[in-house]
């Protein structure tokens, strides 16, 4: 049998190419002049009708429709031209991805890209000049306050666009108030755990049973400075703090750690837990810089002392310092003290020995995309058993 002409040649529901073909009913091999079996449903068929009429040899289903071809040149070297110009949509096209990223990748990267900048994101709020005094954890609609990694993706959020009030809420949230998000604007992609659950069977019985398991699903918030016509009462800027001495005892700290039944030392130039004596070590008061330094830096080693196997039992199979254990236990901590930190309205700064850091949480990250939302989950359960030991009385502490 002949080889086929060069040239694309048009049949209906067929077209045959230099080397491969596609028809309606099937995989058209022009070289052989022979079909192959691969059924093509006759809707397919006809979705190629678009790709066709370009002229040039891309086959690739559901792709888009081609560019127009370059100005054909004489002879074979036009049609060639031409197929050259497809193949180069063909692999920028292949060069996009065509499934979104799970929300573990997507935050993961995010963070990422802030670490790779040198950048630690929980900190960024007090770093920044928009939103200079009292940081506050973002909250919802209803006034209850977001957590876990809800909180640094929103935090990421209103650094990066210069919000300064902490309120969000969802598209049909503000339509229900009779409000509406202003044309143009972005929302934040957010995350929750949805339950659901499959058919099993028992490896030991085997048996099927129903497994419940959860999953992270994404969703879409606006920051009410975003949206148009809402009550006044969600306009309302966060009150600033009383300016203090920056050596001055602040009452309420004070009072939050003395009711946590931590053991605690002053002395020498350090700060650290020590889980084998079960205490915290801090420099005197008198040695930091400000008391907002001396109460960060405590709430940091404090939720250290959630670690211990009598309370948290969080361990992360750390063996030697400076394992992957160890980077994981000073993510949790780092973020726990940002949480503490914006419960009891205390400006956070970064600490300079904790700058080494980085490049450990870098490798955790680009090993587990689970690991930051995980650092989060725990960070917040941390947070929570300090939480625990504040009376009635105390707790008024934290809706300050």
């Amino acid at each position: 049998m002949a080889p086929p002409n060069p040239l694309v040649r048009f049949l209906p529901m067929r077209v045959t190419i230099p080397g491969r073909g596609i028809a309606a009913g099937g995989v058209f091999n022009s070289l052989s002049g022979k079909g192959e079996t691969l059924p093509l449903p006759p809707q397919q068929g006809t979705a190629l009708r678009p790709w066709l009429a370009c002229g040039c040899a891309r086959t690739t289903l559901g792709a888009g429709p081609c560019p127009p071809p370059s100005p054909p040149l004489a002879g074979s070297a036009g049609v060639m031209r031409g197929m050259t110009r497809c193949a180069d949509q063909k692999e920028e096209n292949m060069a996009k991805p065509t499934v979104q990223t799970d929300p573990h990748t997507r935050i993961t990267d995010r963070i990422l890209a802030e670490l790779e900048q040198g950048v630690r994101p929980w900190m960024k709020p007090w770093a920044a000049d928009a939103l200079a005094g009292r940081v506050t954890r973002p909250l919802r609609a209803t006034g209850e306050v977001y957590r876990g990694i809800n909180v640094l993706l929103l935090w990421m959020e209103a650094v990066a666009n210069g919000y300064t009030n902490p309120t969000w809420m969802t598209y049909k949230q503000a339509q229900a108030l009779g409000a509406q998000v202003r044309k143009g604007e972005h929302g934040a992609p957010i995350v929750y755990y949805g339950q659901s659950s499959k058919t099993g069977t028992d490896a030991e019985t085997g048996e099927e049973r129903e497994e419940g398991f959860r999953f992270l699903k994404t969703y879409t918030v606006f920051n009410v400075t975003q949206i148009e016509g809402l009550p006044e009462r969600f306009m309302i800027e966060p009150e600033q703090p009383e300016a203090t001495s920056p050596i001055a005892r602040i009452d309420a700290a004070e009072a939050y750690f003395a009711a946590i039944p931590a053991t605690v030392r002053h002395g020498g130039d350090r700060a650290f837990y020590m889980i084998g004596d079960d205490r915290i070590q801090l420099p005197p008061f008198e040695a930091f810089t400000d008391a907002h330094g001396y109460y960060t830096t405590r709430g940091h080693e404090t939720v250290h002392w959630t670690r211990h196997q009598s309370r948290l039992d969080r361990s992360f199979g750390r063996k030697t310092w400076g394992d992957e254990g160890y980077a994981r236990e000073e993510l949790v901590a780092e973020l726990g003290a940002a949480f503490l930190a914006a419960d009891l309205g205390l400006a956070l700064e970064p600490r300079p020995d904790h700058a080494s850091y980085i490049g450990s949480w870098i490798a955790v990250l680009q090993n587990d995309k689970r690991a930051i939302v995980q650092a989060a989950a725990h960070a917040e359960r941390a947070v929570a058993y300090l939480h625990q030991f504040q009376t009635a009385s105390d707790s008024r502490i934290l809706a300050a």
